[in-house]
């Protein structure tokens, strides 16, 4: 997967007074998506746009487009990652 298209899969991070406590607690990340994108697409895009590995994608559609929580292996990835995207 080239940049062009993880750009179109994940869209920008999600970013919320609940969404910076999943950061610290769960190792989540919440990204809004492409409304057609899969699990695995998710997960090629972000390694492809952040290099870092997701081991896990809930997804859910809301008023605001479809939310892909992004789970990574420990708290400290998922603060670099959200430190490196502009979250933190």
């Amino acid at each position: 997967m080239n940049v062009e298209e993880a750009t179109k899969i994940v869209i920008r991070p999600y970013i919320t007074e609940k969404t910076f406590a999943l950061v610290e607690n769960e190792q989540k990340i919440v990204f809004l998506v492409d409304k057609e994108s899969s699990k695995p697409r998710i997960i090629e895009a972000i390694k492809t746009l952040y290099n870092e590995n997701a081991i896990q994608v809930e997804t859910a559609r809301t008023i605001y487009g479809k939310k892909a929580f992004v789970k990574f292996d420990s708290s400290d990835k998922a603060r670099d990652l959200a430190t490196k995207i502009g979250m933190l």
